[in-house]
């Protein structure tokens, strides 16, 4: 019985070293951009079959980027406050940049054919994108629809200035006393500091 309890424990502690030389040599993957990154341009295929990227937005001073779709029923009661979004802000140089990342085959609802459809529907007045083989929306590190990227431009490229959700109530858009979106883009317009650059993005999972 000693002896059994002494292999059991030889064995824990081997365990127990082998998972922290794991985490030494294979430390957690983390993927996306941070706040303050340089996003690379993309080149993907709007709802008119044309193809857009950013740098088509010659005279754009940055970008709204946000991850949607059509079946999540977050971002569908964030449809009217995107388009609003872009009605507020593309004229002064902050266009609306939809993309939706979601697979077909797990979700026919979010095919590309049905993106049309849905556009149409609400009158979308931005570019709504198809992320054609997910290759993008790993690159940002999106993970919810919706999910929110400003970018900024500059000199050294597309800065992302704020990353997350466009405002703090999903539910109820008069009730959202805090609108993380409107208040990044209006700190840029200003020439400030974004307030709150970070926020937890709340929506579906992205389907692979």
């Amino acid at each position: 019985m000693k002896t059994l309890k002494i292999l059991v424990g030889v064995a824990f502690i081997i365990a127990i070293s082998a998972f922290a030389i794991d985490k030494v040599s294979n430390p957690p993957v983390t993927g996306g951009y941070a706040v303050g990154d340089v996003a690379t341009d993309f080149e993907l295929k709007n709802i008119d079959d044309a193809m857009v990227s950013l740098a088509n937005y010659k005279d754009a001073k940055g970008f709204i980027v946000i991850f949607t779709c059509n079946h999540c029923p977050y971002s569908v009661a964030y449809e009217d406050r995107i388009i609003a979004l872009d009605k507020m802000f593309k004229d002064k140089g902050y266009p609306v940049v939809a993309i939706n990342p979601n697979n077909p085959k797990a979700y026919p609802d979010d095919s590309f054919d049905n993106m049309k459809v849905r556009a149409k529907e609400k009158g979308f007045t931005f570019p709504y994108l198809f992320d054609d083989g997910q290759k993008i929306y790993p690159q940002y590190g999106a993970t919810k629809t919706p999910h929110v990227y400003i970018l900024e431009k500059t000199a050294k490229g597309n800065i992302v200035r704020y990353i997350g959700a466009i405002d703090n109530n999903y539910k109820d858009a008069s009730a959202a006393d805090k609108k993380y979106v409107e208040d990044a883009v209006n700190a840029l317009l200003s020439g400030n500091k974004v307030p709150v650059e970070l926020t937890k993005a709340i929506g579906c999972s992205i389907k692979a």
